[in-house]
């Protein structure tokens, strides 16, 4: 008896010491998570943000007070409460834009939203399971390479996340309290729900859970006798729920300009947006470039299985196979409050079929209900192997190695954990050219700290480096001021990297196409430094020092067809793994029709960038001057495959098809030459000669009218 006395006495007084493991494990995330977003690289989009975060001050301010003006972009479909305070915080200090500390504030601030996410996670674990629950659910939050990686640099999602995470945590509290009114739970899921509608129009989910719960709550007490037994306390409890919704919304749109001026109706109306995502981006999926608004409906559910961290993985699965023993426990809502947050999200996007970009960013504020429902699983699953010691150890050294796994991922890259994919994927290793890796472009920072500790880029040099990137707005921003105007940004597409001049090129892999990366050719041979995650590149800097192709691309604009293929001859010697130097040889070789070498040099830029559509076009081109016209079919309607906006590739099929007498088929693929590109001038006459064919001349004067109107001829 006094043995199991003796033993129950030290249990509890562990018991009493998890509170301060808990806040003490708070404030040292905290302090790493502040520290290390210090050291960040700026987040692609920011560039909006910074603008936005300029027109809320002038609004606030009162210097530009009609709402309309912020009206440019998609920012005035989000709330500006993360815009405006660090926007007002950097005034205070004295920074702008092109100062690095300007954006370490604002990445502090992300740090801030991301640990008040952990903290209320683990607060809402408490709720359900205890300290003990709460203590994993914080550690498998701030473990979590991808909500590390997001709460150092996501300035929209991470807020979002935040006030989401305190809602559920206090409408856990207070659906535990009822009937009694719990007024600070009440203000907590107000608050929670003024945070997330503050920032984006998702917030509105918030009221909705709390409606759907209340009915669910009153039914599980009272059932649907208690329609006529207890309308009373119904209506009570409704009305709660009302005025906690009122109070949370309109908290929420006075950060919100756009919502100001149409209270009532604006957010609404963009929460509808969002649902749409009006901004269309290519994206990387499965080995496809594809357009997000034409994404599978398992897009989101094939990014969370691969990234997060098998400790939430497999706790999420336990946690649904075990929903019903884990409910009859753990009475109240929590818990399927947490499956419910978890889930309803992934479910309404996929039947809405709503577009996303960039993996499962969007979605990054259901990761608190995941985490939770996994810590109170492994609670639970816990109290089942009570009794067996040896597998209670398996369990715990189990998520001990698991959470290894990711904390070294962090560690080795610190720079951007973002990035991570778990060991059931593979790794970073396997998804190379089938996923995006880092779409934000945040290891640009890291490449311009190397350039400048090699000396090729310092603030005393005299002349000026110029740095081509497809990301402008992080170069420039941590350039420009730095380097005394010294270096100069200038933005690029990758595919036409050389049209502009440039010393060094930084290039993350974010915009290159998944079969040139797949085709092993990059980082190519103008390669200098390549940054990796996990030994698998992601960023690469090539220097340019002899210009060749750009030089060669200057003369084909200039119809200086011998220089254009001196420059790009002595660039593919150099560097035979240029594909823009290839496709300026095919270009060249066509323009002045020599169609065996422009089908060598296409054939050679599709060998390093397989299925690039330039490379693809001129190979049809070069087979159409051979009058090889069956293989040129062939070719263009596989260029189409890849891009079918190609208006030219309509134009040459619609010409194959009027000589084989094909005239229907001439004329709908001239029209859709036509739909894609309204100024195309030949494609109007070539219809025209087309109608003409078919002795309808109506339509071909139609079409030649047309033409008239257009002085520019697509070549």
């Amino acid at each position: 008896m006094t043995k199991k006395k003796s033993k129950q006495t030290r249990i509890d007084s562990l018991q009493a010491y998890y509170p301060f493991i808990y806040y003490g494990l708070i404030f040292f995330m905290l302090v790493v998570l502040g520290i290390m977003a210090t050291q960040s690289g700026i987040n692609g989009d920011e560039s909006f943000q910074v603008d936005y975060s300029k027109k809320l001050i002038d609004y606030y301010s009162g210097k530009n007070d009609d709402a309309e003006f912020i009206e440019k972009g998609q920012m005035h479909l989000y709330g500006g409460m993360f815009d405006l305070i660090t926007g007002l915080v950097n005034n205070a200090l004295g920074y702008d834009e092109f100062d690095r500390a300007y954006h370490s504030v604002r990445h502090i601030f992300v740090a801030i939203f991301g640990m008040l996410a952990i903290f209320f996670t683990g607060l809402w674990a408490r709720a359900i399971a205890g300290w003990r629950a709460a203590i994993l659910a914080a550690l498998m939050m701030f473990l979590s390479p991808r909500f590390f990686g997001h709460s150092l640099i996501n300035p929209k999602d991470i807020p979002f996340a935040a006030g989401f995470a305190m809602s559920l945590y206090f409408m856990t509290v207070y659906f535990k309290d009822l009937p009694r009114a719990n007024y600070k739970a009440m203000a907590g899921i107000a608050g929670g729900m003024a945070i997330a509608l503050a920032t984006r129009a998702g917030g509105l989910l918030i009221p909705a859970y709390l409606f759907l719960f209340t009915g669910i709550h009153f039914l599980t007490n009272y059932g649907f006798k208690g329609l006529k037994t207890h309308l009373k306390v119904g209506f009570i409890h409704l009305g709660y729920a009302f005025g906690i919704a009122v109070m949370g919304y309109f908290l929420g749109i006075l950060f919100w300009p756009a919502a100001l001026a149409e209270p009532f109706t604006y957010p609404f109306k963009a929460l509808s947006e969002f649902s749409k995502f009006g901004t269309n981006l290519r994206v990387l999926f499965m080995g496809e470039n594809i357009m997000s608004d034409d994404i599978p409906w398992y897009y989101g559910l094939s990014w969370i299985g691969k990234t997060l961290p098998l400790f939430t993985l497999i706790g999420i699965l336990g946690a649904i196979a075990f929903c019903i023993e884990i409910m009859k426990k753990y009475r109240g809502v929590g818990f399927d409050l947490a499956l419910f947050a978890s889930f309803f999200p992934v479910i309404y996007i996929m039947l809405r079929e709503s577009a996303l970009h960039d993996g499962w960013r969007h979605l990054i504020f259901i990761y608190a209900g995941i985490v939770t429902a996994s810590a109170v699983f492994y609670v639970y699953l816990e109290g089942i192997l009570e009794k067996k010691k040896t597998w209670k150890y398996v369990l715990w050294g189990g998520l001990g190695l698991l959470m290894l796994e990711s904390s070294i991922f962090i560690i080795r890259n610190s720079a951007y954990p973002y990035v991570y994919f778990n060991p059931v994927a593979g790794g970073v290793k396997s998804i190379f050219g089938y996923y995006e890796t880092d779409y934000w472009g945040i290891s640009t920072k890291q490449a311009i700290d190397w350039l400048e500790e090699k000396g090729h880029i310092s603030p005393t040099m005299e002349d000026t480096v110029v740095i081509g990137t497809t990301f402008y707005y992080p170069v420039d921003r941590l350039t420009r001021k730095r380097f005394n105007g010294k270096v100069k940004t200038v933005y690029v597409r990758f595919n036409q990297r050389y049209q502009k001049a440039w010393d060094f090129g930084i290039f993350p892999s974010r915009f290159i196409r998944s079969g040139h990366l797949l085709a092993g050719a990059w980082p190519n041979s103008k390669t200098v430094k390549a940054f990796t995650a996990d030994h698998i590149p992601i960023l690469a800097i090539e220097e340019d020092q002899y210009k060749h192709t750009f030089i060669g691309e200057k003369s084909i604009d200039q119809r200086d067809f011998a220089t254009a293929v001196e420059n790009f001859g002595k660039e593919v010697q150099r560097h035979p793994d240029n594909e823009q130097a290839w496709l300026g040889l095919a270009n060249s070789y066509v323009k002045i029709e020599q169609p065996d070498k422009a089908i060598e040099a296409a054939t050679q830029a599709l060998r390093i960038a397989p299925r690039t559509e330039s490379a693809l076009y001129f190979l049809g081109v070069g087979h159409f001057l051979k009058g090889e016209l069956d293989i040129a079919m062939q070719i263009f309607q596989e260029t189409l495959r890849v891009n079918d906006d190609l208006a030219i590739a309509y134009y040459y099929l619609a010409v194959i098809f009027k000589e084989r007498k094909e005239l229907e088929l001439a004329v709908k693929h001239g029209k859709e030459a036509i739909r894609k590109e309204p100024r195309f001038k030949q494609a109007y006459m070539l219809v025209a000669d087309i109608y003409l064919d078919m002795k309808d001349y109506e339509r071909a004067e139609r079409f030649r009218r047309a033409a008239a109107k257009f002085d520019d001829v697509i070549k």
